[in-house]
């Protein structure tokens, strides 16, 4: 069988719930064979599908954090020697902000910009930019603006960081763009598709959890359709109805515009990258799973995708869920069979955080003893 989960977010990384599962399938049916395959879907633990399961190398920056104090964010190379891979929240994250601290006003991806500066010094022509987790509201300008873009008030002023702001952008400067973005591939992997404003929108729909009020996510709509309008004037770029130009509080628009990127499937580049079709061959059972399953799960999130490539080899689906929410039974009719939530009894959401790889191995050894016996009879 093949054993492709992705991250439980704030317990286990993509490669631990892999080993978690494992743990208690070799409980229930020792002689079982397994797969591991670790797979992510543009957010949190994508950085380590694609470097970490390629044997690829990872690389650790002191970048400007969402609010400009310094992090390290880590970044890497895949196995090919040729792709780099950036994980945005590693530099503008919404964990790297107290939750008494979030600012989407003035959040910044200028420290996502500096590892793709990074990136473009050390040769890599090659980038497979992560979008999940952001802080950021800023249309990718500050991404842009390490990269040597200028965004200008009516005065000749440079902005300041922030997506606020740019309600005073009057012009851009791409005059020092670095030069390496010329012959440069961009691809920002993405569980989104949402427009840059507007009612889906990056403002409207991710704003809230950024922790923007209703006032503030119409400001922030406002100005980044402003901002839209300034490089489609400017930079005869429209993006802001793009598929995917919202993601990760617009730097979607961002990559489009100034490094000519598009944005892409996330599971779709993980599983390409990691060759995932061929190692569902001679498999008789796929084990997936993710922090939580809910209707959004259904959005092309990891889950579903592994599901979708299974279902063509005409495989059965397991998916095994830190938590339940509204709508997840969506996922039965997307290529998913059975889910299974791994809390067995009431507890704190985080007592169940920290007990995440024990209720994961438990869950699945009750899975695969169910599965055994079923097998017997």
């Amino acid at each position: 069988m093949v054993i492709a989960p992705q991250s439980f977010k704030g317990g286990l990384s993509g490669g631990r719930a892999a080993k978690a599962i494992e743990a208690g399938l070799r409980r229930a049916i020792p002689k079982a064979e397994a797969a591991l395959v670790p797979v992510a879907d543009g957010g949190d633990g994508t950085l380590e599908a694609l470097v970490g399961n390629t044997s690829g190398h990872i690389f650790t920056s002191r970048v400007s954090g969402p609010l400009r104090a310094p992090v390290n964010a880590r970044w890497g190379v895949m196995g090919d020697g040729a792709t780099a891979v950036i994980e945005m929240a590693q530099a503008s994250g919404l964990t790297l902000m107290p939750l008494d601290g979030r600012s989407p006003t003035r959040a910044t991806t200028y420290g996502t910009g500096q590892l793709i500066r990074e990136a473009l010094d050390r040769g890599y022509r090659r980038l497979l930019v992560g979008m999940g987790g952001s802080a950021t509201n800023d249309g990718g300008a500050g991404m842009a603006a390490a990269l040597g873009a200028r965004f200008l008030d009516e005065g000749g002023s440079p902005l300041p960081p922030g997506g606020a702001a740019l309600s005073r952008l009057a012009s851009i400067d791409t005059s020092g763009l670095h030069p390496a973005l010329r012959d440069a591939e961009l691809i920002a992997a993405s569980d989104v598709d949402n427009p840059l404003c507007g009612p889906e929108g990056a403002s409207a729909i991710y704003g809230p959890q950024k922790g923007a009020g209703p006032q503030v996510v119409e400001e922030l709509d406002r100005a980044l359709a402003h901002y839209a309008r300034v490089i489609k004037e400017g930079l005869g770029v429209d993006v802001r109805d793009v598929p995917g130009a919202g993601a990760a509080g617009g730097l979607g628009a961002g990559l489009m515009a100034f490094a000519g990127g598009r944005v892409e499937s996330g599971i779709d580049i993980v599983c390409d990258a990691l060759r995932f079709d061929s190692r569902l061959a001679g498999a008789s059972l796929v084990v997936t799973g993710e922090g939580r399953i809910d209707a959004s799960t259904i959005y092309n999130k990891a889950p579903v995708g592994v599901a979708r490539r299974a279902k063509a080899q005409g495989l059965p689906v397991i998916a095994l869920a830190g938590s339940l929410g509204r709508g997840y039974r969506a996922v039965y009719d997307h290529g998913i069979d059975a889910v299974v939530c791994i809390v067995d009894r009431p507890m704190p959401t985080r007592v169940s955080i920290e007990r995440t790889y024990e209720l994961l191995s438990s869950a699945s050894e009750r899975s695969f003893r169910l599965l055994a016996l079923s097998i017997e009879s």
